[in-house]
């Protein structure tokens, strides 16, 4: 069984950069496909980014392209998510995901979530 925990989130002004991390444990965490999803108040969780096992590829929601960047360090056993250039309009919940198998951006297909961690981005 796979655990992950998110971390770095927190309360920043528009424009100004976080990056979420993602601590994986209990599994092997290079086998994993690893996702970024979030949820914003009143909607339903969305895609944000994916990247491949050994972080070959890399797939973003076209919300994210250009300002978030999904990396991955196996010796560490962690995924991260790297967001600049942060709008109002980003202000969520963000939880990661793994799944074994091929790359998706579809919730229902990844295995293991995190608990979420909560990012506001003030105007």
């Amino acid at each position: 069984q796979v655990q992950l925990v998110e971390s770095g989130g927190g309360l920043v002004q528009a424009g100004d950069s976080l990056r979420l991390s993602c601590a994986a444990s209990g599994g092997s965490f290079s086998n994993y496909v690893m996702g970024w999803f979030r949820q914003a108040p009143g909607k339903e969780r969305e895609f944000v980014a994916t990247i491949t096992q050994m972080g070959g590829s890399t797939y973003y929601a076209d919300s994210a392209k250009g300002r978030f960047t999904i990396s991955r360090d196996n010796a560490k056993n962690t995924v991260y998510l790297q967001m600049n250039s942060l709008k109002p309009e980003d202000t969520a919940v963000y939880y990661c995901a793994g799944r074994r198998g091929g790359y998706s951006y579809i919730e229902r297909n990844y295995d293991y979530w995190g608990q979420g961690t909560q990012v506001t981005v003030s105007s």
